[in-house]
């Protein structure tokens, strides 16, 4: 037999001990009975269903089993309902759960025989498809089953009478039987209890269509408007230009690519949706009064590169926000990896714990919004609304006096790092900094708070932080940023392995405190979860013009597209605001629903069901089996266990070659795991080259609910983080390949979201009414153009990679639409090439006098007006069933064209220098100053002189001379050359008003003088200047016929 693959290994370990005995309808455990044997709703397939669900869905539901469909029985004790069989009623108030006849045990175990139902996964598949939006509830009263009767001879006075005091014991503890009369009081109370539970067991989330009426129209006219577009593209092919035969067929090209883009732009969007989430109910049921609180624990990771280039008190007040976000403080702990190894981020982070210690409970007890101090007290908002405690003012003077004087110690750690000392920089007790050289360090962690740090003022546990450089040597590759985010992966899942990750870049703070809670209903809900590999929440930004002028927002991106994809596989990872789940990121592959077998009846012999295509049925493993397949494998990833105490600042100054820990009591947390053939699991070579040589973090992959096991040394957990952070370590193993995020390419998202879907998972787009984070945009005209021209890079390197959604995984998991998505993500910067050719045509045509389309007649000019009405019905369509304004998809639509023939452009030629010949250009920015800085959008005004402005302003200068040629040129000619006239110039206008902001950016602010005043000025002064010299008003004219001087032969 072959070995099986990584990912049907941990499927297999992770499900098989789980799904047989956890109700598929509400996730909660089902109880056994009395005798030890577990309640079956359905006796045909088994399908594992509570008892209260089972007795809401015969009472409220479609009474059948969501597995088989076949119609439920009523089982003893249950209520009955229209329909059931009329039973004789006796005396002794039993229930089939308490006491079972001698049919009902062999019954029962034949059904726990063949109990091994569906996938090992747990999961299902069936025709009708289980909806959880149902409502489950305690139902009262208990019903006589006629065949216990028949024990009641067989049992003496004494132990039947004891029988009955425990039955009679166990119903009024379950609330189903009363000692009397019951007060009101007592009665409200078990209804709101019922009630509760009920609402508890409802949806997490649900998804909201599109409204028909809104999305119907919509599509009408993306399909009219693709078949005027053959039509349109019949009439342009058959009809040249010949007196302009280049530029007809340099425009035809052109509209071609354009119109491929617009298809592969426009589908994705067939199946937009939205999502609600319900946070009540997410409390209800993983945080009931006087249990042990269930949210799953979530690692939350934070990436900075230089402190210098992205302020301190920036990436402060991110974690400020995450240290108080609105989630169980054991459950949360906070990652911030330093690529740089700076010392001044690291006194930062001391600077922040020790504020948090003030903040945090400042923040908890009034309930403020955002909890990022910076962004909170510099909101313009009536700050005493819904405030009621009269102690808020005082306190929030105190905080914000308190913030301040936190402000003043960052910025003298930032005046401070800006010299360098010759001798390297000190840490307080003496010691050298370790990364002095940012190039050749060690690797180094640091913890903070937690529930072995400080406390805060109030004697409260705070959040963990943890600061993590990973160690860079000269020789090796460190992938950038993705290569940061694997060693953080690897860090997190040794110290504290929650089965959840957040990603957010330093600038990007959580805005709504409950944001890790909107993303818990999706990936914790018992069907949905499972498939899940990550949550991804929009990007909005401050400190943006209002106007926009420069698209920073990308609503349209945001708002429509990845809408539209959610109704597909789900969304795109777009590098920030993004949760996930920890298993996606290791490999594996999602649950896979199988195909309910073929039921056999049980009287025909075993071979005669095989051969009418019946199932074999396999018994259950014995769980005396349990753990030897785990416990066989770890044995051989044992390490000699170093007895050395960690110093509480950890680094290595040597890069680690072999891992430090000890196994033994990792064992003790690996329980529930069967044991399957050997053939089945990994050997030790196979783990180590997939996950690198740490038999720590390998034991972590197979926790299913993360975590870490017990009577573990913190310490040596601190030397194993280190190992694994080792510039060494993802050597000769899978990560960036086919693990964590995926190296190739500088837009690393991309990759990492489009490997996940090609596994079969599926991702979703989480909206929430308050913006879930925020974060800090480019506004000045050159740093957006460098941001854009870093996006295009990285889809170029992903079109000549092998990972090209062209031609990768063709034929697995991932879906069509979702697929030209993917494909429209990394092409899109090679529309720039016949953008910026079409963009040139009306110039040429106006300096020439040619035209790209020769004289139409009406019927032909149908096709031309059509496609217009098309562009603009499907525009105004889309504005309305997304409630996106129309000038924030007028904005985009402009930038488009800035981009494209800018940073597209560059990206294209960067990418394929880079690609063929190895050569990586970069494109410096210089500053040339800004007229006022003391204005908010004082940035929106610097010029920045950059090599991308070059092709757009070219552009613009090209079509204003021929406007003003061919205005002069018609002047000449007279009246009869307006006409043709018309068409050059909407083109040339087309150009120059979509690159009007940019021509808006270029000028700057011109001493706050309307740019469209300085550029219409500039146009008709051209213009009337050639009126004036075609007029010459001063010179007489003749009255006679025009005289010519004759020849000398004349």
């Amino acid at each position: 037999m072959e070995p099986k693959t990584m990912a049907s290994f941990d499927d297999e370990h992770r499900h098989s001990s789980f799904s047989a005995k956890i109700c598929r309808i509400c996730s909660d455990e089902v109880k056994d009975g009395e005798n030890g044997q577990t309640f079956v709703a359905c006796h045909v397939c088994a399908f594992p269903v509570c008892k209260p669900c089972y007795e809401y869905e015969r009472s409220n539901g479609n009474k059948c089993c969501p597995q088989c469909n076949t119609p439920y029985k009523r089982h003893k004790g249950s209520p009955r309902i229209a329909g059931d069989e009329e039973e004789q009623e006796h005396n002794g108030p039993f229930d089939s759960d308490d006491e079972l006849n001698t049919k009902n045990r062999k019954d029962a175990s034949s059904i726990h025989q063949n109990f091994a139902y569906g996938s090992e996964n747990g999961d299902y598949n069936s025709k009708q498809q289980w909806r959880p939006n149902t409502r489950a509830f305690s139902s009262t009263g208990s019903v006589l089953g006629k065949e216990f009767e028949a024990e009641r001879d067989g049992a003496t006075d004494a132990e039947w009478k004891e029988r009955v005091d425990k039955w009679k014991a166990r119903q009024e503890k379950r609330g189903l039987l009363v000692k009397g009369e019951q007060t009101k009081d007592q009665d409200s109370q078990s209804d709101e209890e019922e009630y509760l539970d009920a609402d508890a067991r409802q949806p997490l989330w649900r998804k909201v269509p599109i409204s028909s009426s809104k999305i119907s129209p919509y599509r009408i006219v993306i399909v009219l408007r693709l078949v005027i577009l053959v039509f349109f593209f019949r009439f342009r092919i058959l009809t040249p230009a010949k007196d302009a035969y280049p530029l007809w067929l340099i425009s035809v090209i052109c509209e071609i690519w354009f119109a491929l883009s617009w298809i592969l732009d426009q589908f994705p969007k067939w199946f937009p949706i939205n999502r609600e989430t319900y946070l009540d109910r997410l409390s209800m049921r993983f945080e009931r009064d006087g249990e042990k609180n269930k949210l799953a624990p979530v690692d939350v990771f934070v990436s900075t590169v230089d402190p210098l280039k992205e302020p301190p008190i920036i990436t402060a007040n991110t974690i400020l926000s995450i240290l108080a976000v609105d989630y169980p403080v054991s459950k949360v702990s906070c990652y911030v990896s330093d690529d740089g190894a700076s010392m001044l981020l690291f006194d930062t982070l001391s600077e922040t714990s020790e504020f948090a210690r003030r903040w945090v409970p400042f923040c908890k007890k009034y309930n403020v919004e955002p909890r990022a101090p910076e962004f909170y007290f510099s909101e313009k908002i009536d700050y005493l609304k819904d405030k009621v405690q009269t102690t808020f003012v005082k306190d929030r003077r105190a905080m914000k006096r308190e913030y301040e004087e936190f402000k003043v110690r960052i910025n003298s750690l930032v005046a401070k790092a800006q010299k360098k000392p010759e001798e390297g920089w000190v840490m307080q007790d003496g010691t050298p900094w370790p990364g002095n050289n940012t190039r050749d360090h060690p690797g180094m962690i640091q913890v903070y708070l937690g529930k072995e740090g400080a406390y805060d003022i109030d004697g409260n546990e705070l959040p963990r932080l943890v600061y993590v450089s990973r160690e860079k040597r000269p020789g090796y590759a460190h992938h950038k940023k993705a290569g940061a985010m694997n060693a953080m992966v690897r860090v997190s899942a040794v110290l504290t392995n929650a089965p959840f990750m957040l990603n957010l870049d330093c600038d990007h703070y959580i805005n709504n405190s409950r944001a890790i809670r909107e993303s818990m209903c999706f990936l914790m809900d018992p069907q949905l979860g499972k498939k899940l590999c990550y949550v991804q929440f929009p990007q909005r930004f401050d400190g943006i013009d209002r106007n926009d002028r420069y698209a920073n927002r990308n609503i349209v991106f945001f708002d429509i597209n990845m809408r539209g994809l959610d109704g597909i596989q789900g969304p795109v990872y777009v590098g920030t605001g993004c949760v996930f789940n920890r298993p996606a990121l290791y490999g594996y592959e999602p649950p896979v629903s199988e195909k309910r077998k073929k039921m056999t009846c049980d009287c025909w012999p075993s071979w005669l069901s095989c051969c009418c295509g019946g199932g074999s049925r396999r018994k259950p493993k014995s769980d005396s089996k349990k753990k030897s397949g785990i416990k066989s494998l770890l044995s051989g990833l044992r390490r000699k266990k170093n007895k050395d105490s960690a110093t509480k600042m950890s680094y290595s100054r040597k890069r680690s070659t072999e891992a430090i820990f000890d196994l033994e009591d990792i064992e003790e947390g690996l329980e529930g795991y069967d044991e399957h053939d050997k053939s089945s699991l990994m050997s030790q070579k196979n783990f180590e080259k997939r996950f690198g040589m740490s038999p720590v973090f390998i034991a972590s992959t197979l926790m299913e609910k993360g975590g870490l096991p017990e009577a573990t040394n913190t310490s040596s957990l601190i030397k194993e983080a280190i190992h694994v952070i080792s510039c060494g370590y993802e050597e000769k193993t899978e990560w960036g390949k086919e693990i964590g995020w995926i190296y190739g390419s500088v837009t690393e998202d991309i990759l990492t979201g489009f490997k996940m879907h090609c596994r079969g998972w599926k991702s979703v787009y989480c909206m929430p009414t308050r913006p879930a984070f925020k974060g800090s945009a480019p506004i000045n005209l050159s740093d957006r153009l460098h941001q854009v021209l870093r996006w295009a890079l990285g889809s170029v390197e992903i079109f000549f990679s092998r990972h090209c959604p062209l031609w990768y995984a063709w034929g697995g998991k991932l879906k069509i639409l979702e697929r030209l998505a993917y494909i429209n993500t990394i092409v899109y910067p090679f529309t720039s090439i016949p953008l910026l050719a079409y963009c040139t045509i009306p110039a040429v045509c106006l300096l020439t006098g040619k035209f790209i389309i020769p004289t139409i007649n009406n019927f032909a000019s149908i096709w031309f007006l059509a496609l217009f009405i098309s562009i603009i019905a499907t525009a105004i369509l889309e504005l309305r069933w997304s409630e996106v304004s129309i000038t924030d998809l007028w904005r985009n639509e402009q930038f488009w064209v800035i981009g494209g023939v800018s940073a597209h452009l560059f990206a294209v030629f960067q990418g394929l220098l880079k690609v063929l010949f190895g050569v990586d250009t970069n494109f410096t920015v210089t500053s040339k100053g800004a007229s006022d800085e003391a204005d908010e959008f004082g940035d929106l005004y610097l010029f920045k002189w950059t090599t991308l402005l070059i092709p757009p302003t070219t552009l613009i200068i090209l079509n204003m001379v021929g406007v003003v040629a061919g205005v002069s040129d018609a002047i000449n000619n007279g009246y009869g050359s307006w006409g043709p006239l018309f068409g050059k110039l909407f083109f040339a206008f087309w150009v120059i008003v979509h690159l009007y902001p940019f021509l808006k950016g270029l000028m700057g602010r011109q001493n706050r003088t309307p740019t469209i005043v300085v550029l219409w000025s500039i146009l008709l002064a051209s213009i009337f200047s050639l009126v004036w010299v075609r007029i010459d008003p001063f010179l007489a004219k003749q009255t006679g016929p025009l005289l010519k001087q004759c020849g000398v032969d004349c």
